[in-house]
C-alpha cells in the first residue's frame, strides 16, 4: 500500500480537485496526463477546473494513468 504525504492528504481534504492533486503528486503535467489517458488537454483542464464533469469511463482512464482507484478520484 502506498504512503501518501500529509500535504497531499491535506489538499484532498480541503476539497481541491482530486484529479489535479493526484496528477501533481505523480509529477505529470496536464498535457502528459491527457495524452496518456486519450483525452484532449482542454477537456482535462475543464474537468480540473470543475467546468465539466467527465464520464465514469473518462475517470477510469485517468485513474489508470495515475495508478489510483476511482474512489480516490471521485471521493
Amino acid at each position: 500500500e502506498e504512503l501518501i504525504p500529509a500535504a497531499v492528504v491535506d489538499r484532498l481534504l480541503s476539497d481541491e480537485n482530486r484529479v489535479r492533486v493526484w496528477r501533481e503528486h505523480r509529477g505529470l503535467n496536464a498535457a502528459a496526463l491527457a495524452e496518456q489517458a486519450g483525452l484532449s488537454q482542454a477537456f482535462l483542464s475543464q474537468i480540473e477546473t470543475g467546468k465539466r464533469d467527465g464520464t465514469i469511463d473518462t475517470y477510469r482512464k485517468i485513474a489508470a494513468v495515475l495508478n489510483v482507484s476511482l474512489d480516490d478520484l471521485l471521493g
